[in-house]
């Protein structure tokens, strides 16, 4: 921005350029108020069924000396909403300046084309466009949400799938009989036929252990509709002509097993099995995994149609932070809170991550220190906790969030510990308020590396079962 971004107050220790979006996004919104309120800038995001997603927000007059500002601000929350929420429709009703600018940064050739094309064709099958209008022409908020999961009655199988494990639980009436972690390396694998074979395995030994199989409920990262896989990170290794295999991996799936098959977004299962764990609402679920996913309990205990992919959201306004290898975006989620996280800090206190291995073996090598007491391995996780901690109040911009589930491989061990307690300094130095009526919880180790799959076994309805 044109404006001097003031430093945070906790400065993460191996990342002194960090930039963290709650802390330069209130210094803009203080420097509007200053100038008298500002203009009104209306965002909003249209899903297919008619679902709409609003944001009203201020910018600086388009006669303000530092109104450039505008652009990044604007740029930077449509950006967060886009993957927050998801769209095939955008509008922009506000400042003319700042419709354009959003405009040329995602059009098909813009900045953001990547953007453009994922929101469009990928998710959403259909052009992506962003319609400028007067903020009082902006279509009303319409949201939809579903209830999904919590049913514990009979013999079910949950999985979850992430880039460097898969997990498999067995659970019968509530009661988990077995739990099963496999290394994989999904994203490098071109034939779909390995995504297939690998699922199915797991399924069939957390089916020897049941007396029959009445449903199966699964985790996974990406985005799916109607439990076909629009797009997903794990399959990125198969090329587009046999997509159409992986497209259809779940319902086949199920098709073999004869049951009922329910698959969704990772981050939606983790808030789902924060909620039921902890027996609440209005809950924020963030996995720090392979990748970050995300995903939100309402205050009415209901999931959402949105995507929730704050792994390509923004946190870090650093004009030079680290670039995300998928959408060459700076600063989104993926980069500060997952294990793409670790290995990018781990040379910067002398920690070689080995060659060759797969990732979650990458991973449990840099923990192996950090469970030793190595400095620099602890400056690592506590790096991270000022990371989430800025996280934690930037989601709070726009989620009605009271709690605050952190679980996934890099919260194992000592590392939670750190996490929870960098994020918590964080909250009470710079967002006391906030600190004040925000719950932060971390789960027990057994949950943490499970309990998604536990939770995602209880996503299906059974049919009701004939007498037996």
């Amino acid at each position: 921005m044109s404006f001097h971004s003031p430093r945070p107050q906790v400065v993460p220790p191996l990342d002194p350029d960090f930039s963290p979006a709650a802390v330069v996004n209130r210094a803009f919104r203080e420097m509007v108020d200053e100038t008298g309120g500002g203009e009104l800038l209306v965002l909003a995001l249209e899903r297919p069924g008619g679902s709409v997603s609003r944001l009203e927000t201020r910018v600086l007059p388009e006669n303000h000396p530092r109104a450039d500002a505008n652009l990044l601000y604007a740029e930077r929350l449509f950006k967060f909403l886009l993957w927050q929420k998801g769209g095939f429709r955008a509008y922009v009703g506000g400042p003319e300046s700042v419709g354009h600018y959003l405009q040329a940064c995602y059009a098909h050739q813009g900045t953001r084309h990547f953007d453009h094309q994922f929101m469009g064709h990928t998710v959403y099958d259909r052009p992506f466009t962003i319609t400028l209008c007067r903020p009082d022409e902006v279509p009303p908020e319409t949201e939809k949400r579903q209830a999904l999961g919590g049913h514990l009655d009979g013999c079910r199988i949950g999985f979850d799938l992430g880039a460097s494990d898969r997990k498999v639980a067995a659970v019968v009436e509530g009661e988990v009989v077995f739990t099963e972690e496999v290394v994989w390396e999904p994203t490098v694998q071109a034939d779909p036929r390995y995504h297939y074979d690998e699922v199915l395995d797991g399924l069939q030994r957390a089916a020897g252990h049941l007396p029959r199989v009445d449903a199966v409920g699964g985790s996974a990262a990406g985005v799916y509709v109607e439990n076909q896989v629009r797009v997903a990170s794990l399959f990125r290794g198969v090329p587009p002509e046999r997509f159409g295999e992986v497209r259809t991996l779940f319902l086949r799936l199920g098709q073999a097993l004869g049951v009922p098959l329910v698959v969704v977004n990772d981050g939606e299962v983790a808030a789902l099995a924060g909620a039921m764990s902890l027996e609440t609402t209005a809950l924020l679920g963030v996995a720090l995994g392979s990748s970050e996913a995300a995903g939100f309990v309402t205050p009415e205990g209901l999931l959402t149609d949105w995507l929730n992919e704050l792994a390509f959201a923004p946190i870090d306004y650093h004009p030079q932070a680290p670039a995300d290898e998928w959408s060459g975006d700076r600063g989104v989620g993926s980069q500060y809170l997952s294990q793409q996280a670790v290995f990018r800090l781990a040379p910067r206190v002398g920690i070689a991550i080995p060659e060759n291995v797969p990732k979650a073996e990458k991973l449990a090598h840099v923990q192996n220190y950090l469970e030793r007491g190595h400095e620099g391995a602890v400056q690592i996780w506590e790096t991270m906790g000022v990371y989430l901690g800025y996280a934690i109040a930037h989601y709070a911009d726009f989620y009605p969030m009271e709690h605050v589930l952190i679980l996934g491989r890099c919260t194992s061990g000592s590392g939670g510990r750190i996490l929870l307690e960098r994020a918590g300094e964080v909250l009470r130095q710079e967002f006391p308020d906030l600190a004040a009526r925000l719950h932060i919880h971390l789960p027990d180790e057994r949950s943490r590396r499970v309990g998604q799959a536990v939770a995602a076994a209880s996503l299906p309805v059974i049919p009701k079962l004939k007498a037996r």
